[in-house]
């Protein structure tokens, strides 16, 4: 028995349904394949290389993907070893005899698929960033909300010194700034592809260009994209900066899901998603659903970006197999980045914040999370040698007696004079953690 793949995610629930699906289907794959041949010939005809009714007549025929039997095409595509061989035979039947000779004249197989995998990109890009978007009002909300919300600082999985919700909040959103930052800057240098078959431009001059150079930038002005200054057939810097951004993007989402499932534990909950998932055999539970998949996803980007790094090295100029290989991980960091991004910014939009919690859970050590403040604090009273004994003694009495570290400082003679309730009060000890947080929230 054999099932058809139909593309829908049975086992990818972080991008199943969402914009960044349906803008790298196969079926939008299909579309940019067909909006980059009929760009091409609409690019020879702006420059007289091409009767404008070519242009027309292959643009009528490239504008309804859903004409072309895909399955066909991918069947084919294993002859030649890429789609593009059947789709140019299926494009040109589709023109007719007149003016079909004008689809794909002078291009190469992997200009057509470079130049359509940019506008998937692109086009993927958008929504991605539509999503950083969201996420980034919702946490600059979230750490304005909590700029003097104090909470358990950890480090090495130990609560280390007070800080508050609002600068780790602040902080999430920083990361997807930087994400932002770093997409805006590779989507507008997402460039066309064209170059022939070894990236001379010579077919062109043949088929009568006085100047081959002028097409590129007349190919990408026709499908909104960068032009290149060289083919990049076996230059695969615009495939390495999407991995690279693309990677950074999903990892920085990880970092907010990693924090949200530390601090939603059942032992901790100090925050929790807005609607958890449900389990298949607990009714009690709800789920952190957003966080597991934005961290699956971060877990899973970096190999695939390692991949299209790799084919960096390809040889001659058109290569065998590293072409080949980044098809899919691109699609798939893609995917994976896209619905990261929508499941980030719905995280962000409804997670629960819980001060009460937060606050209780400070009080977790006895007192002993300012311990670096008293130390500095009663080393000019008591001398820096005694004032460390002194710690280390009450530290150790705070467990075993189970009284506050405040009420056994007040046992010490020596510090009478001190406002020690201030000083061992958690609250008071978050140092300029909301000067930082309005700092954050100044960028744009």
């Amino acid at each position: 028995m054999t099932f058809p793949d139909d593309g829908t995610g049975l086992l990818a629930p972080g991008w199943a349904g969402s914009p960044a699906a349906a803008a790298t289907g196969d079926r939008a794959y299909l579309a940019a394949l067909l909006a980059a041949e009929a760009a091409l010939t609409r690019a020879q005809a702006a420059l007289g290389l091409a009767p404008d009714e070519a242009a027309t007549a292959v643009t009528d025929a490239a504008a309804d993907a859903d004409r072309f039997d895909l399955a066909s095409i991918a069947g084919r595509a294993r002859g030649g070893g890429n789609p593009v061989i059947p789709l140019v035979a299926d494009l040109t039947e589709a023109v007719g005899a007149k003016y079909g000779p004008y689809v794909h004249r002078g291009a190469t197989s992997q200009d057509i698929l470079d130049t359509a995998a940019m506008l998937v990109a692109a086009r993927t890009l958008d929504l991605i960033l539509a999503d950083l978007a969201r996420t980034e009002r919702a946490l600059a909300r979230l750490a304005a909300e909590h700029r003097e919300t104090v909470l358990p600082g950890r480090t090495l999985t130990q609560h280390a010194v007070p800080t508050t919700f609002g600068l780790k909040a602040a902080g999430w959103r920083s990361l997807v700034l930087d994400a932002r930052d770093r997409i805006t800057a590779v989507r507008a240098r997402l460039p066309v592809q064209l170059g022939g078959a070894a990236g001379t431009l010579a077919a062109f001059a043949a088929y009568g260009a006085a100047d081959p150079l002028a097409l590129p930038a007349a190919y990408a002005r026709e499908l909104g994209l960068a032009e290149p200054a060289l083919p990049w057939h076996t230059l695969r810097t615009p495939l390495a900066d999407l991995a690279g951004c693309l990677a950074l993007a999903a990892g920085t989402l990880g970092k907010l899901a990693a924090d949200v499932l530390v601090l939603g534990r059942t032992e901790t909950g100090e925050v929790a998603e807005g609607s958890g998932g449900g389990s298949s055999a607990m009714p009690h539970k709800a789920n952190p659903v957003r966080s597991t998949l934005i961290a699956a996803a971060a877990r899973r980007a970096p190999q695939l970006a390692a991949t299209l790094y790799g084919s960096l090295a390809a040889e001659d100029e058109r290569p065998a197999g590293a072409w080949h290989a980044e098809w899919e991980p691109l699609r798939d960091l893609l995917r994976l980045t896209g619905g990261a991004a929508r499941d980030a910014a719905e995280l962000a939009e409804g997670l629960q914040v819980r001060p009460r919690v937060m606050r209780a859970d400070l009080d977790l050590t006895h007192g002993l999370i300012v311990s670096e403040r008293l130390s500095a604090e009663l080393a000019p009273v008591l001398g820096r040698s005694r004032a460390k004994e002194l710690l280390t003694e009450l530290a150790r009495r705070t467990y075993a007696e189970h009284r506050p570290l405040g009420e056994l400082l007040a046992e010490v003679p020596e510090l009478a004079d001190l406002d020690l309730a201030a000083l061992a009060d958690p609250t008071q000890y978050t140092g300029s953690a909301a000067a930082l947080t309005d700092r954050a929230l100044e960028r744009r």
